[in-house]
């Protein structure tokens, strides 16, 4: 957990697998005034044409990743580091440090109560260290992969890739404090965001020290 500091916010880092259905449960904070860190919007944000992260990825990767317009080609990025994890591990390198320093930026810059910073890969994440509280969005794989084939139209041979270089449902709940179930209804899914909400602005009213060491 993250070290004690009196003169910032209380921190929940928002993770879960792929297509768990994160990106909703910010949103459902968000409505309620939270400021919300996305690491996934970061991750866009530094391979943008021009950006010194989508230089370095075109010099390791080739000109077979960029588009014509000089963008990134995502599709053909996934490809590439869903199928050898040795490149996957290149563009962690030259990605993760230019998010993280941004996610920080962006951390010291919220507002609010509290602050929601979502990390898809929170459990092998440095950020893990930045967080206070872990909240991690939990459904079961069937659910991930039908998700996945609907929304991105991906074969299920690199569904199962995805999954796989991810780490596991066990891991991600081993370093949770608090789990949403997302496999109900959009309203079950507000009445317990509405529920943790009450919980985290109780909790960040606290001495800063209760941060690392309270569990409820």
């Amino acid at each position: 957990m993250a070290d004690v500091n009196s003169k910032r916010a209380f921190r929940i880092g928002l993770t879960g697998g792929i297509a768990s259905g994160k990106s909703t449960v910010a949103e459902l904070f968000a409505e309620r005034g939270i400021d919300i860190i996305d690491t996934d919007l970061i991750a866009r944000e530094v391979v943008q044409p021009g950006e010194p992260a989508l230089l370095e990825i075109r010099a390791e990767f080739g000109d077979t990743v960029i588009e014509a317009d000089g963008s990134l080609d995502r599709a053909a990025m996934r490809r590439i580091i869903f199928s050898d994890d040795e490149d996957r591990r290149k563009l962690e390198a030259i990605l993760h440090p230019r998010i993280g320093a941004s996610a920080r930026r962006q951390s010291e810059a919220a507002n609010g109560p509290y602050q929601i910073i979502a990390v898809p890969l929170l459990v092998q994440s440095p950020l893990r260290q930045f967080i206070d509280r872990v909240l991690v969005v939990d459904c079961d794989e069937e659910t991930q992969i039908q998700r996945l084939l609907l929304r991105d139209k991906e074969s299920i041979e690199q569904v199962r890739r995805i999954l796989a270089s991810q780490s596991s449902r066990e891991e991600r709940l081993s370093i949770a404090d608090d789990v949403i179930q997302n496999d109900e209804s959009l309203s079950k899914l507000r009445l317990r965001v509405n529920e943790l909400d009450r919980l985290y602005r109780q909790l960040a009213s606290r001495p800063s020290y209760t941060f690392a060491t309270q569990r409820v």
